[in-house]
């Protein structure tokens, strides 16, 4: 099937990375995995902060690019024009004001990923987007849910609850899991170009430097393993973004304990979480967190915070710890748990590779969306 893929909250081709970046990626490489032709519909940003007047400018120049996307698949044969619009990540924030009209114009369903909807959000600074993000998913064909916490508010908007669908948040495990198999050579390499110890715990973070929710968590770890000086162990920060230096700021309590490797491909992070012990994030309003899935599937154990999906990549007990979002005390607590017993965090850490590989990998991602796309299909047809 021929499917017009578009991410208004960041496109797959932005060069900024990010989470969303990379599973809008992901999105696209299972659904090419699936046997779809996926094609980048469009790359328009809609994501707003809350201005109104450039709202209105966004939503104007969506619809000039509709209109001019509808032309343009129009002058096509029949048997190259998209059979299916795919939108990921939709909100009040982030509305899609292109999908719908090419849809109608063409007469092709319209699916979406990741969409939320925040009744809160009426007539506040979003209003424009809000109201477009509940139209777009009430008139949706198929709505694939990565984060559980969505469908409360979802639900009531379809008619029909076959439209909504759950999909697991996935990854490409495959990188991570061959990484994990050399971990004592990965680790001795990494040793010895950082100038660190081998035999002190290391735990290890990757996550954007942004003025936002990102810059509480970092600030959160701070305050959390600064109660750890007792301990011995070393932070490794993958990272970097206009926060910087607000994040060098947060964590200057520990500036003798981390280790900072900046901003790297994301083909450099499995031998980096292969190479580490323990990955720590506090997860501040975080939706799920793909670097939760990633480090598990190096073999790292995490303690995380427990907020949005979390706790549905993480298993609390098993292949990690969750405290409460936010708490300091607590996260101090679990990590300090783990940094004194080896042997729980190594078992942990099995454990949290063998649940991401079998349950969050790029196959079952395929397999679930094809399914998904193909009931969709027969129940529009």
């Amino acid at each position: 099937m021929r499917v017009a893929f578009y991410a208004p909250m960041k496109a797959p081709s932005h060069p900024s990375p990010s989470g969303d970046r990379r599973l809008g990626r992901l999105l696209m490489q299972a659904l090419h995995g699936a046997g779809h032709d996926v094609e980048l519909a469009s790359v328009l940003r809609s994501y707003d902060r809350g201005d109104s007047v450039r709202q209105a400018k966004i939503q104007a120049l969506g619809g000039k690019l509709a209109n001019r996307l509808v032309q343009h698949y129009l002058r096509r044969p029949r048997s190259r024009r998209p059979q299916l619009w795919f939108t990921y990540h939709l909100y009040h924030k982030a509305p899609d004001w292109i999908g719908p009209v090419v849809c109608k114009a063409l007469a092709i369903p319209y699916m979406v990923a990741e969409a939320s909807h925040a009744p809160k959000q009426s007539g506040g600074p979003w209003d424009r987007g809000y109201r477009a993000t509940e139209r777009t998913i009430i008139n949706a064909d198929l709505v694939i849910s990565l984060n559980e916490n969505d469908n409360g508010c979802l639900l009531p908007l379809l008619q029909n609850p076959d439209r909504l669908v759950s999909l697991k948040p996935f990854i490409d495990t495959q990188p991570f899991a061959l990484a994990a198999d050399n971990r004592a050579a990965r680790r001795q390499k990494l040793a010895a170009d950082l100038g660190l110890d081998a035999d002190v715990p290391w735990l290890v973070v990757a996550a954007m430097m942004r003025g936002d929710q990102k810059l509480k968590s970092y600030r959160v770890l701070a305050t959390a393993l600064a109660r750890l000086g007792h301990l011995p162990w070393r932070l490794l920060v993958v990272g970097d973004g206009a926060a910087r230096d607000q994040v060098g700021h947060a964590l200057a309590n520990i500036a003798e304990r981390t280790v900072w490797l900046g901003q790297r491909p994301h083909t450099d992070l499995p031998r980096i979480f292969a190479a580490a012990d323990l990955y720590v994030w506090p997860a501040i309003k975080e939706s799920f967190g793909l670097a939760f899935l990633e480090a598990q599937a190096a073999g790292l154990p995490v303690v995380g915070g427990k907020s949005g999906g979390v706790a549905g990549v993480v298993e609390h007990g098993q292949s990690g710890f969750l405290v409460a979002e936010g708490d300091s005390a607590a996260f101090a607590e679990a990590v300090a748990q783990l940094l004194t017993d080896q042997a729980k965090r190594q078992a942990m850490g099995l454990l949290a590779q063998k649940r991401t590989l079998q349950e969050h990998g790029l196959e079952g991602a395929i397999k679930g969306l094809d399914q998904a796309i193909g009931a969709m299909m027969k129940r529009v047809q």
